[in-house]
């Protein structure tokens, strides 16, 4: 006898698989924030110190483009890159594009810094790829972009569809 085609998931079950999804992530953030505490404080870095500083590692961006890269707001970045530039590991340089948004780059103290950071963090993409598997590790990343862009549509078209209306759980 034929299998019969599943039915299609209920708008409770799309419900539940948000709600996983997003728990899920935010458990992932905790855990890679605290790794990254833990990999940046033998630098001399927090997490966030190290996040920003890295997001401006191959070209010099505004404070508003490193928030839009990082998916946090601008102030957080503004406060994070303020501190960089009076440890003296980021500065502030001319924007050719916009003259009040000043670019932040690296100095080489905070280049130097990031820098002593790689081995530990080589060693840990090592045991991760390890531990998923060199396939899932590199699918995990792919889906975790599909989710990205698939959130940054629903966000230019307003997330929740209609007006007032918006998710009851996370």
């Amino acid at each position: 006898m034929p299998e019969l085609p599943s039915p299609p998931p209920s708008a409770r079950t799309r419900q539940d698989l948000l709600s996983r999804t997003a728990l899920g992530v935010f458990g992932l953030n905790g855990r890679f924030l605290a790794i990254s505490e833990e990999l940046a404080g033998p630098a001399g870095l927090t997490a966030a110190w190290w996040q920003v500083l890295g997001a401006v590692l191959r070209e010099p961006l505004p404070v508003a483009g490193i928030a839009r890269v990082m998916g946090i707001t601008r102030q957080s970045v503004q406060r994070v890159a303020d501190l960089l530039v009076a440890k003296g590991l980021a500065e502030y340089v001319p924007n050719p594009a916009h003259r009040r948004a000043k670019l932040l780059r690296p100095t080489p103290e905070g280049r130097a810094a990031v820098a002593r950071i790689e081995p530990a963090h080589a060693a840990l993409a090592t045991r991760l790829a390890e531990e998923l598997g060199e396939a899932a590790f590199a699918e995990t990343v792919e889906v975790l972009d599909r989710l990205t862009k698939a959130l940054d549509t629903l966000l230019a078209g307003g997330a929740t569809g209609a007006a007032g209306t918006g998710p009851t759980r996370p």
